[in-house]
């Protein structure tokens, strides 16, 4: 709310006690100065009345002390101030970083990996209503989805859309983790996280796995690694010739590498085995982020000197025209 003006400088109004010696020193001063003229007679002047020009003859320096008045509140720089009560909200910046390879099309989750993991992706987001939230996708090269927004409505629907063979396959950890990283790194958030979630093990891309999470690490970015899929052998579509085909694959993760990248930046690394583990793994996430931050009082100042130097300059202008006019007096 707007408080009461306030002064940055409050010393410099003890001038203001200069304006009435200013005033008592001019009035004597142009009395002295004044034309003394004698009467033998007070008939003579008994008629005489003064006109508004005769009345008005003091204005200009009425308007000059005024003006030397307001230029020293000028001077002592008036402020306003609006502040926002402290608060206490919740509030990160995350960025998902979704393996869409071609594994993720196994069936051990259903109706898949990769529909069950934007459907967990989406409940996380319902969950951080305070936060921005940004994704990022990844198979044998990665890209940015949809930067940090609070807009989840959006970010939501572009989630909706993803599916494997958007870009080349290939589990470029790396890569994804990168690019999430620099979808953070300029945030000035307190707490900054990226949830990278792959089923796969490292088989391209540019950027090691290690390396990119002691960019992290460098950043102050908190990583959590989430491995999907059952052990073992596991249902996966083939498309031939005769329509889809299942095959019992097994798709190692590399439960290793992902607790490293988790313990090099601070985070965690969980492993989801099926679906309901998943969505425990998301709640499991939100609880760790759900860190309180109080914010104090939030003080704006404004100054409002510029009504008050305009005034100023209004007055002296009006001051000079009269002297020089209407009220110009004979030296």
């Amino acid at each position: 709310m707007l408080s009461d003006i306030q002064f940055a400088n409050p010393n410099v109004l003890f001038l203001l006690a200069m304006i009435p010696l200013l005033a008592i020193w001019y009035f004597r001063t142009n009395r002295e100065r004044s034309a003394d003229i004698r009467f033998v007679h007070s008939e003579f002047v008994a008629g005489v009345r003064k006109n508004l020009r005769t009345r008005l003859i003091q204005l200009p320096v009425t308007f000059r002390l005024i003006a030397i008045a307001l230029l020293i509140v000028v001077m002592a720089r008036p402020q306003s101030t609006s502040s926002i009560k402290e608060v206490s909200i919740e509030g990160v910046d995350i960025m998902i970083a979704l393996d869409i390879s071609g594994s993720m099309l196994a069936e051990d989750f259903k109706p898949n990996r990769m529909e069950a993991a934007k459907e967990t992706a989406l409940n996380f987001i319902d969950m951080r209503g305070n936060d921005r939230i940004g994704m990022t996708v990844f198979s044998g090269q990665s890209f940015t989805l949809c930067p940090l927004t609070t807009d989840h409505a959006l970010l939501k629907n572009l989630a909706k859309g993803v599916s494997t063979g958007m870009v080349e396959d290939g589990t470029a950890i790396g890569d994804g983790l990168a690019t999430a990283i620099n979808r953070l790194r300029d945030s000035d958030a307190i707490s900054r996280v990226i949830i990278l979630l792959t089923d796969g093990i490292n088989n391209t891309g540019a950027i090691d796995p290690l390396t990119a999470a002691e960019m992290a690490a460098l950043f102050g970015i908190r990583v959590y690694t989430i491995g999907v899929g059952s052990s073992g052998l596991v249902p996966y579509p083939f498309q031939t010739p005769f329509g889809v085909q299942y095959q019992d694959v097994e798709i190692p993760v590399d439960e290793e590498l992902l607790q490293k990248m988790a313990e090099i930046t601070g985070g965690y690394y969980f492993w989801a085995e099926n679906q309901d583990a998943l969505k425990q793994v998301y709640d499991e996430i939100d609880q760790l982020e759900k860190s309180i931050i109080d914010h104090a009082e939030f003080v704006r100042v404004k100054d409002e000197y510029l009504p008050f130097l305009m005034l100023v300059l209004l007055l002296l202008g009006i001051e000079l025209v009269l002297r020089n006019t209407w009220l110009r007096t004979i030296p």
